[in-house]
Formats: structure tokens, sequence, C-alpha cells
């Protein structure tokens, strides 16, 4: 799709029933979801997308100008065509950028899902210098790796996420993709530091939400998103048991799962609601 400039943003859909828009994270694309909606069956319309400068979706960033309310701008693009309201799921960056469409515009969603979004911003705020420290080191290694000139910096970033190997077990074609789009990630990172995220500021959110992390995932993203559940009102918190941040792929059966019953919960609250009206 064109979202009326020269810029390309990414759109497909598939299935009927209730909307659900879903969010890739870096590195990847909206391919990534198609093990989450064949567990569905068609039980809803799933609307997928890019974040920039992944698949389709054009890269206008640079890293002087990187922001998340430019990613945020895809993403209501994507929901304007798919009609609103939708129910929005976010996996890694793509839950970040999620999260940030439910504080600027929450008239577009009826619910949202989080699954292990990078937030290391919150951790700063709430004095979790440990788990902040983790975060840091990790990324700073690896953009002075990336800048030495070596080809697969990428790799690091991607074991911190799912444990020691993690990369190098992936198939070539992904490894390579990776490889290939580190500029785009680099420029998700800075986003992501960039992103200000305090609790007063989640208190704010007034959709349902649901966060998830893998029970196996590095100890600071786990932290990050537990915070992230508590600060939210409301905010359900599930912990996917034998699963690590890359969940959408090695447990797409239980978070479709998660999913499915936090939209089935929105709507039937929702139907209550409109009952006693």
């Amino acid at each position: 799709m064109n979202d009326g400039s020269d810029s390309r943003i990414d759109y497909d859909e598939v299935g009927s029933g209730p909307t659900v828009v879903m969010v890739p994270g870096s590195c990847s694309t909206g391919a990534a979801w198609r093990p989450i909606i064949a567990q569905w069956t068609s039980r809803f319309r799933c609307v997928t997308t890019s974040l920039l400068g992944y698949g389709g979706t054009s890269e206008h960033r640079t890293a002087a100008t990187a922001d998340i309310a430019q990613e945020v701008e895809v993403v209501e693009t994507v929901i304007g065509r798919a009609g609103r309201p939708v129910h929005l799921v976010g996996h890694s960056f793509g839950g970040l950028v999620a999260l940030a469409v439910a504080l600027r515009k929450p008239d577009l969603l009826h619910s949202l899902t989080i699954l292990e979004a990078p937030a290391p911003e919150i951790l700063r705020r709430c004095g979790e210098d440990d788990h902040y420290r983790s975060f840091r080191q990790m990324s700073s290694a690896y953009v002075s790796a990336f800048q030495a000139g070596q080809s697969d910096a990428i790799a690091a970033m991607i074991d911190f996420y799912g444990g020691p190997g993690t990369f190098a077990a992936w198939p070539p074609r992904v490894r390579d993709y990776a490889i290939a789009t580190t500029a785009a990630n680099l420029m998700d990172w800075s986003c992501a530091y960039g992103f200000d995220l305090t609790p007063a500021l989640l208190a704010r959110i007034s959709v349902p939400v649901l966060v998830a992390y893998g029970e196996l995932s590095h100890p600071a993203p786990q932290r990050a998103n537990e915070l992230l559940g508590r600060s939210i009102p409301g905010g359900r918190i599930t912990v996917i048991p034998g699963a690590a941040h890359f969940m959408i792929a090695t447990h797409a059966r239980e978070v479709a799962q998660l999913v499915a019953e936090h939209i089935d919960r929105t709507l039937s609250a929702s139907s209550i609601e409109a009952a006693a009206r």
C-alpha cells in the first residue's frame, strides 16, 4: 500500500472475523505471523505489515532523525486501511511500537497484546539499574562491532534475546536477512532508548492490555515487560512456559491461544457493557 507519498507500507490480510493487526519485530516481516495465523484457522481477520526498513515498507529514517513516532505512523496507516478499531498485537520492537500507538491513539484499538517488547527505559525509570545496564552493555557492544566492520555484529543481539547459539542455529536465509537489515535494527534501538516510558505515562492507557514474555528469556526484558504490565491499569501479565524471545515461531500454539483468549475477553466485556447501557 502507498501512504500518500512515495513511501510504501506492507499490507496483507487473510481470514474473516474480528480484525487483528499484527506488527512484527526487527529484522522481520509480516510473514513472521504465519505460524500464529495458521493456529486460528480463519477465526480472525488478520492484517499484517512490516516496520520501517523491513519487507516492502520504505525506510525514511536516518540515524539522526529516528524516532518511534515514525513507526507509529506506519501502524496507524495500516489500521486506517484495515478499519478501526482493531485488536493490535506486537512482537518485540513491534510490541513497543504497538504500545506507543495505544498511548497516542487509544481510540484506534479494542485491545493490545505486547509480546516481549524491548522497553529498556521503563527499567531506568523504575531504578532497575542492573537490568538496564544489561541492555546498554549489549547494544553498545553491538554498535561498536558494527562500526568496526563486523558484518555479523547483529548475532550478539540475537543471542542476547534467544540465548547463546540462537543466531547460528537460524537458517542461512534468515541470518542473511538479519545481517542485511542491521542498519535498520540499529535505528530501532535508537527509537527504543528514545521512548521515555514511565509508570505515570503507562497509567494513561485505557484499553485492555496483555503483556507476555518467555520463561527462558533474558532477565532484563523479562523484568521490563513485567513492569509494563504492572504499570498499565488492568494489565494482564503472562509468562509463556519453555519459551524465549522468539516465541511466535517456537511456541506458536501457546501464543495464538493467549492472544485469542485476550481478544475473546475483550469482546465479551464489550458485549456486557453494551447490554448494560
